[in-house]
């Protein structure tokens, strides 16, 4: 896990390789995984075939997004897949619609996926200060 993502660090515990038990618990109201399609490693693959079983059973609702990006100079698939529990599936829709246009994210669109993830507004403010800090260290580089 990257160091600027540690617990301890923003002091509490980020959802990454925990989406699975928070959401069947209904701590969590939706997972999201993105990668070019075909990329995802064999750990995700798997992780994504136990969510789909939870799918068939009803305690999640399951929706895939392709898109073309561009990478290293050739068009590739974006593959996203969302889970979200069935109260919650307006949440992939609004998920959806935040990440149409990444060229244009801003602190306001971090925010808000924070918010579709499930963090609470004390843990984005926590996350946003972080944010706000690593893009300033990168504008500097420029």
């Amino acid at each position: 896990m990257p160091k600027h993502l540690k617990k301890e660090r923003l002091g509490y515990k980020i959802h990454t390789n925990c989406e699975l038990g928070m959401m069947l618990r209904g701590e969590k109201p939706l997972a999201v995984f993105s990668d070019v399609e075909g990329s995802f490693p064999a750990a995700v693959v798997r992780y994504l075939r136990i969510f789909d079983r939870h799918v068939q059973s009803g305690c999640f609702v399951k929706r895939e997004h392709r898109s073309t990006i561009e990478v290293s100079g050739k068009k590739r698939v974006l593959l996203t897949v969302l889970y979200a529990l069935p109260a919650e599936m307006a949440r992939i829709d609004e998920m959806l619609r935040l990440r149409q246009d990444m060229s244009s994210w801003t602190v306001e669109c971090e925010r808000r996926e924070g918010m579709l993830l499930g963090y609470t507004e004390k843990q984005n403010d926590i996350w946003i200060t972080l944010y706000r800090s690593r893009h300033e260290c990168d504008d500097s580089r420029d």
